[in-house]
């Protein structure tokens, strides 16, 4: 009896070994631009922005798209539907939505902090006004990457105390993000009001290229840098 048992307690054991799903691999998107290519690693935390941003891709929404918004050491922004056929000098930020509804439409934040933060090179999505939506709904097509700064202690504290205030006292930045901060870079104070969802992998240079435009007063660029395509990475 006992050798019954132990035999079927190992046949239990290699069912159950045999149930673990196989680990799945990143899902990850070549944008080629302009001016180069940037390959960006989508994250697993955050499957209702993976899934939305693939989508997207699928259906080829990207291609064609100015980086409409680009602010030097802080961020390039695109994803606005109303630069297809346009040039940045005739893009108005707060001109009329047109084009299918559904992609005005936002999705729920996921707001994934400490494992999601601002450092240089991530992947976030745009948002309006905490005073339009105080939930934080992200936009479903506008996205940014991160370029921002360095820091040192000082103005890491002053860059706390500026999170404090927007998050409620809610997020505090250990002292693993500070250094990342100090060394590699990013954008603290949005870190707890906008969701990361993935990070670039190859093509920082482009973004830092990208963020370096010369651009007018609205923070556009002078010279189009404009989205050709972007694809999965199979």
């Amino acid at each position: 009896m006992k050798k019954i048992i132990f035999g079927l307690v190992a046949v239990v054991a290699m069912v159950a070994c045999g149930s673990q799903p196989e680990p799945t691999k990143p899902r990850r998107v070549e944008m080629r631009t302009t001016m180069g290519d940037i390959v960006l690693e989508l994250s697993d935390l955050t499957p209702i922005h993976r899934d939305n941003f693939l989508q997207l891709v699928e259906e080829h929404y990207f291609d064609s798209l100015l980086f409409h918004r680009v602010i030097e050491n802080f961020m390039i922004q695109g994803g606005d539907p109303r630069t297809r056929t346009i040039s940045g000098s005739e893009f108005f930020a707060d001109g009329e939505e047109t084009g299918d509804p559904r992609y005005w439409e936002d999705i729920p934040a996921e707001i994934i902090f400490p494992q999601l933060y601002h450092k240089r090179g991530v992947l976030a999505a745009a948002r309006e006004g905490d005073d339009v939506n105080p939930e934080r709904r992200s936009s479903r097509t506008q996205f940014y990457i991160v370029w921002g700064r360095t820091f040192d202690d000082k103005t890491l504290d002053a860059q706390q105390q500026r999170i404090t205030r927007s998050t409620a006292g809610k997020v505090v930045l250990p002292d693993s993000i500070r250094e990342v901060y100090k060394t590699v870079g990013g954008t603290p104070h949005l870190d707890g009001s906008y969701t990361v969802f993935g990070h670039v992998v190859s093509g920082l240079d482009v973004v830092d290229k990208i963020q370096l435009s010369a651009t007018d007063s609205l923070d556009r660029p002078i010279d189009d840098v404009r989205i050709l395509s972007v694809r999965e990475v199979k």
